[in-house]
């Protein structure tokens, strides 16, 4: 290959003959010399991406997702918390279903009314239009959450089937049986109000929402008044308790029993033995912890344990 130089000065010129070796040389030289140039620029301006450069990118990332990592992994531990927690909350549910359901079929049994009318053993009947969204299409709920919706609907519709069960029950069997009065008791004393107190366990101020009576070891505990078992076992801070439904919206309660001697479901009259006196739950010696409720809110309990019989 030959090459002409020209000289600006004279316009005179010279060949040049350059061999293959030559030009493969001088092309490659053409093709490296501005790649080697932006180099050289960059690095004379600290924007080289140098080999330290590229270690303290590549640790920077990694520590960066490491971080990320964290993150995942720390609400991955809060959505599994959160399912054992909803996991608990169903499982407390649907026992409480089966308990209405059992305390259902037993009143209807108990009441011999008829069964087709109150049948806890099948599902409700339910319907209505469904939810559409803002473009009009079906709203497709969660399975899970579908689940719980169906579960709520039936354990409302579960208890007011008891409701009206039990106000049938009442009025069948007690009549006028379910006026309040007298003492929880046959022989013991008032040991506690009903209202603000020194909490026995804690040493603060606490709202106390019953009355104690103490006596001794499995006295007789008695209903104040007639009516149907709504709970008869243990509960939290109560021990062995008794609740009795009088209807009217009047429910008492017999809390720290030693021994239940009802069971849910049962009628009683008042002055029955429901329980033995002990101190059972949250309780510092034996006693009886009686509360009365009326429309769901707790009653002073010395209006009705002071209050005179009818005539």
């Amino acid at each position: 290959m030959d090459v002409i130089l020209l000289n600006s000065k004279n316009g005179k010129g010279r060949s040049l003959r350059l061999g293959p070796r030559q030009v493969f040389a001088a092309i490659a030289l053409l093709a490296v010399a501005p790649v080697a140039m932006t180099v050289f620029v960059m690095t004379g301006l600290g924007l080289g991406a140098t080999e330290s450069g590229n270690i303290t990118f590549v640790e920077n990332w990694q520590t960066e997702i490491q971080a990320q990592k964290k993150v995942v992994a720390k609400a991955q531990r809060s959505a599994d918390e959160h399912l054992r927690a909803l996991t608990v909350k169903v499982a407390e549910v649907e026992a409480r279903m089966i308990r209405l359901d059992a305390l259902g079929e037993h009143l209807v049994h108990v009441a011999k009314l008829n069964k087709g009318e109150f049948d806890f053993s099948q599902s409700s009947a339910i319907g209505g239009p469904e939810d559409l969204n803002e473009l009009g299409d079906v709203y497709q709920k969660p399975e899970f959450a579908n689940a719980l919706d169906d579960m709520a609907g039936t354990l409302l519709e579960r208890e007011q089937q008891l409701d009206i069960l039990e106000s049938m029950l009442v009025n069948r069997n007690i009549k006028g049986g379910a006026y309040l009065t007298g003492r929880p008791i046959q022989k013991g004393w008032l040991s506690s109000h009903y209202g603000h107190r020194t909490d026995p366990f804690t040493g603060k101020l606490a709202w106390h929402k019953g009355v104690d009576f103490a006596g001794k070891e499995n006295s007789p505990v008695i209903s104040v008044g007639s009516g149907v078992i709504t709970w008869s076992g243990e509960r939290y801070g109560y021990g062995n308790m008794v609740e009795v439904s009088h209807g009217d919206g009047y429910v008492t309660r017999y809390g720290h029993n030693k021994e239940n001697l009802v069971k849910v479901g049962d009628t009683v009259k008042k002055g029955q033995e429901i329980a033995k006196m002990g101190t059972t739950g949250r309780s510092t010696g034996h006693h009886v912890h009686f509360e009365v409720f009326l429309n769901g809110k707790t009653m002073d309990p010395k209006k009705y344990i002071y209050r005179r019989e009818r005539t």
